[in-house]
């Protein structure tokens, strides 16, 4: 499957991308030359093969949760510059 200049320009188009002549040339080779590859990968016989969601196994990079006793609101509020009502007063920051 190849891809024309004008599919190429309507793309551009569709993501208000302003291409130059020169970058509609180049787009149409590397996007042909994608399909291209991918037109190869298609004649491949996968039939015996399992679909798998990574090219890798992934393990899990993290701790185990460890239950811990948290701090009281007195404590967590104590370095505090400025409180009310339990909760930490921060200055706005959002107009």
């Amino acid at each position: 499957m190849s891809i024309s200049k004008a599919d190429i320009k309507n793309v551009a188009t569709l993501a208000r991308l302003n291409l130059q002549d020169e970058d509609v040339e180049k787009f149409t080779k590397q996007v042909s030359d994608i399909l291209s590859y991918m037109n190869t990968l298609n004649k491949i016989n996968t039939t015996d093969i399992e679909p798998t969601s990574h090219a890798v196994e992934l393990t899990n990079a993290f701790r185990e949760d460890i239950v811990k006793t948290s701090y009281d609101t007195d404590s967590a509020l104590s370095n505090a510059p400025d409180s009310e009502n339990g909760c930490f007063i921060v200055p706005k920051v959002v107009q």
